[in-house]
């Protein structure tokens, strides 16, 4: 019988859930009274590695790593992500951890506040700016979004250990195919509704994208207002938005094996930050976008306002797969059959920040 492990960051710490057969433990909080941003599970080991992006009101923000499953956590005797003193700048927060591919089987990327991406060869434990991003020229016109200036996604792709894309809060997609030497802004078709000029070259305030399992040059993004779909990597993207409830919202995560699912979780707008009808609902497509269907299956009926977070939606890579959200209310939902039916896992949790889950046995 797979083993489940699931991590959810809270604005109060870390709670890690195992599921082993149909039942389902939880433990924590892991790191209590800090934020706990981002989350990887790096299944590349032959022991699986945790890592957590952990900020404490006190300390500061700072990697921690975990090669038991949660049990004991360590951290770098020197901070693992830190801002060179030619920056004039430090650390505010590490919103995304992503293992690369088997490519490139130690490295993992940081994605930070304000507006940095770094990289790690040992697994997580130290990391170096990636300069170039750094240094782009239209760097000096990137406008913080909401939540700050912040590289909050990082795709890889399994088949080139030098093409990474990212996403940029507010900035829009960045995509390198030579390894972080060069960055090319990647946001032809995207809006951006709230400037004079929609369709800048960069500026987008891009949420979240996902990376299709079986054509990994097809890519679904979340926008500040806007869904859509790219089928060359990331170089012109096409609004695939039509039957959803609210084309705004944060998240947006792909099936694990099957190509051609997404999922989403509308929200009402931006200034009415709810889901979509006050209703619970997760939306699948099962052709790229063509068309959505809502599921709803074992989650709330009656008027519902907690809203999910970027990267508090996720999937597993069991067979079926596990699907996973969390929302502000503090509940989190589970579905073990690629979302056609949910059960509640927890409620009354702090604010869920950060959802992440793997097979580890």
């Amino acid at each position: 019988m797979t083993e489940v492990l699931l991590g959810v960051g809270t604005r109060k710490g870390l709670f890690i859930g195992r599921r082993r057969g149909g039942r389902w433990d939880l433990s924590g909080p892991h790191f209590p009274a800090q934020a706990v941003y981002s989350l990887a599970i790096d299944t590349r080991r032959e022991r699986p590695r945790l890592l957590a992006g952990a900020d404490s009101a006190h300390w500061g923000p700072s990697v921690f790593h975990s090669d038991d499953l949660g049990e004991t956590w360590q951290e770098p005797p020197r901070p693992a992500v830190k801002y060179p003193e030619y920056t004039g700048t430090s650390l505010e927060r590490v919103w995304q951890l992503h293992p690369a591919g088997p490519a490139a089987p130690d490295v993992v990327y940081a994605g930070t506040e304000p507006g940095g991406l770094f990289r790690s060869e040992d697994g997580g434990e130290t990391f170096t700016l990636v300069r170039a991003l750094w240094d782009h020229p239209s760097r000096e016109k990137w406008v913080p979004g909401g939540g700050g200036l912040a590289v909050h996604t990082v795709v890889t792709d399994p088949r080139a250990a030098d093409v990474v894309t990212v996403a940029v809060s507010a900035a829009g997609v960045f995509r390198t195919v030579d390894g972080g030497a060069s960055w090319t802004p990647s946001n032809k078709g995207v809006k951006a509704v709230f400037l004079p000029d929609q369709h800048p070259e960069f500026g987008q305030c891009v949420h979240k994208i996902a990376q299709d399992p079986v054509d990994r040059d097809r890519l679904y993004l979340q926008n500040h207002w806007g869904v859509y779909r790219s089928d060359d990597a990331g170089t012109t993207w096409t609004d695939i938005g039509g039957g959803l409830p609210s084309d705004f919202g944060f998240a947006v995560a792909a099936h694990p094996r099957r190509g051609d699912v997404a999922y989403l979780f509308p929200i009402t707008a931006d200034i009415d930050r709810v889901p979509a009808g006050h209703r619970c609902r997760v939306y699948r497509t099962g052709d790229a976008g063509g068309s959505w269907e809502p599921l709803s299956d074992g989650l709330p009926r009656e008027d519902h306002y907690g809203t999910v977070l970027r990267d508090a939606l996720s999937v597993d890579d069991a067979d079926p797969a596990g699907v996973y959200f969390g929302n502000r209310n503090g509940e989190v939902y589970a579905s073990a059959d690629d979302g056609d039916s949910w059960r509640q896992l927890a409620s009354h949790l702090p604010d869920v920040l950060c959802v992440r889950a793997a097979a580890v046995a």
